[in-house]
């Protein structure tokens, strides 16, 4: 006697809707790397966010603050870290001397690297930000040499860029602070905290600009 054949599932017709993405915001203090993983005198982010199975999209040098990205999808993180997609990061930077226009405006032209030209950016003096906590150790002042602080906004990814770009012009970098990737900001979030967001992919997705 044959026996009778256990039915297979039936599978819904029509594409499937992607899970829901996960989408952390994270203000990172100086000396954390963008990796779990500590190294050497560097912490990792295993100390800070008790989290896992998301990835950084967009990386930060352990001696930079501000926002990070970590996020568990991977179309969400190519259009956040590829310099293809031109989005636009935010950074306060305190420098070294006052800068003049001139200096800005070479900022916004674009200065001249080593590895080629920058692309235009957006360049002006502001106060030290609102809110703005002590960072851990102090940057080293030197006596008589005045500071001040830049609201610098790229759409490139090139290592350490903005420390060449304001040294290209006469000002180096003391701390650089990143305060907002596209429509994410440091808004609300103090050196060590972080929130995150959820939702589809399609959702979460910042618009391409086509802009140079």
């Amino acid at each position: 006697m044959r026996s009778a054949r256990t039915p297979r599932p039936s599978r819904p017709a029509g594409p499937q809707p992607r899970p829901a993405a996960r989408l952390v915001c994270f203000n990172k203090p100086y000396g954390v790397l963008s990796q779990f993983t500590p190294e050497g005198r560097w912490q990792g982010l295993k100390d800070w966010l008790p989290i896992s199975g998301v990835y950084v999209a967009g990386r930060l040098d352990a001696d930079s603050e501000g926002l990070l990205l970590l996020t568990d999808d991977g179309r969400l993180q190519a259009r956040i870290a590829d310099p293809k997609f031109k989005l636009e990061k935010t950074y306060w930077v305190q420098v070294e001397g006052i800068p003049d226009e001139d200096a800005l405006e070479n900022l916004r032209r674009g200065v001249q690297l080593k590895d080629g030209p920058t692309r235009p950016a957006r360049a002006r003096l502001m106060e030290t930000p609102a809110g703005l906590w002590e960072r851990q150790p102090p940057i080293r002042f030197r006596q008589n040499i005045p500071t001040a602080w830049i609201e610098l906004a790229i759409r490139e990814g090139r290592n350490r860029q903005v420390r060449r770009m304001t040294a290209a012009v006469g000002f180096p970098t003391l701390r650089l602070i990143r305060a907002a990737i596209g429509p994410w900001t440091l808004e609300g979030l103090a050196p060590g905290a972080w929130r995150q967001l959820q939702g589809k992919p399609e959702d979460l997705l910042p618009p391409y600009n086509s802009r140079p």
